[in-house]
């Protein structure tokens, strides 16, 4: 799968959220990357930020958070497209509920880790 369509899963992933969820998203850009970090090249994405849970009163000051979705390894995780798809979902939604504090432990329970 091409870089554009792999975006467009991840666009796809980031609308199927819903609104009353996606509108308290504050200041985080969602970003694909082809490969994950090299001390991690398995990892399916990484949310790089400050909680909701844990901000100060003036983050608003602040760059925004990251969330990077990296598609080698994704790609690499997944046996067909419907796969993909369904993978891509988990990890946005996983990384957006590291953006509101829920750790890995409570994620595993929900079923996105």
């Amino acid at each position: 799968m091409d870089r554009a369509e792999f975006e467009a899963l991840v666009d796809r992933a980031l609308d199927a959220i819903p609104n009353e969820i996606a509108g308290l998203v504050q200041n985080v850009v969602v970003l694909v990357e082809d490969d994950a970090p090299a001390d991690d090249p398995d990892l399916l994405g990484l949310y790089d930020g400050v909680a909701l849970t844990e901000r100060a009163a003036n983050h608003a000051l602040e760059l925004p958070d990251r969330i990077f979705i990296y598609r080698n390894p994704l790609l690499d995780f997944c046996e067909d497209a419907a796969d993909l798809e369904e993978q891509v979902t988990i990890t946005v939604v996983h990384e957006i509920a590291h953006h509101f504090g829920i750790d890995d432990a409570r994620l595993h329970d929900l079923g996105y880790a």
